[in-house]
């Protein structure tokens, strides 16, 4: 079972789904703390309610210090819309999941709703989610998972979110109980990095 830091910037979507998860089981994971880098968001409030240490961390140096009271084995961003740099010791434990199969549609400026209008843009007819580990540049560490759906002519950048989040409920945790079974290394050597 992996020790987790969940770091978030907003509504906390991915804890409840985390959280949900850990309850019934289907999770291999148990959440030591969550922090936001913005103030007051509705996701430390859920953080909260659920039990959890909830905490605000504005930059890297600080969430970095606050960690430090925690023995965690990964750091999942979950939503979060910074370009995290983590402590040394947890270089190589940093999971972020992205709204399209990499390597189309990511890099830095590809986030949220803005990778949903470029599919649609693109007219692409599938979409998906990739977890991944994260380095130092935008979506660039090994793949753990990734999951695919089909998209129809007429969906919009709102539908095509909708149906990408619905994976990502089932990927993200998927993806953790791999890196549970594997460990951490198996993916980094699996690729060379």
């Amino acid at each position: 079972m992996l020790k987790m830091a969940v770091l978030l910037s907003g509504s906390g979507r991915t804890l409840d789904n985390f959280h949900e998860r850990i309850e019934n089981g289907s999770l291999a994971g148990k959440i030591e703390v969550v922090i936001s880098n913005v103030a007051d968001v509705l996701g430390l409030k859920k953080a909260a309610k659920y039990g959890y240490p909830a905490l605000y961390g504005p930059d890297n140096r600080t969430i970095n210090k606050l960690l430090q009271d925690y023995d965690i084995d990964i750091v999942c961003l979950a939503g979060y819309l910074k370009l995290y740099v983590p402590p040394p010791e947890l270089a190589r434990a940093v999971v972020n999941i992205h709204p399209s199969l990499i390597p189309s549609f990511c890099g830095a400026g590809f986030y949220g709703h803005h990778v949903h209008e470029a599919i649609k843009a693109r007219g692409c007819t599938v979409s998906g989610c990739t977890v991944h580990f994260a380095n130092e540049n935008f979506d660039e560490g090994p793949i753990i998972l990734q999951k695919c759906v089909e998209l129809n002519y007429e969906d919009d950048a709102d539908t095509i979110a909708d149906k990408v989040f619905a994976v990502e409920c089932e990927a993200f945790p998927e993806a953790i109980n791999r890196v549970d079974q594997r460990g951490i290394e198996f993916f980094w050597k699996r690729v060379g990095m």
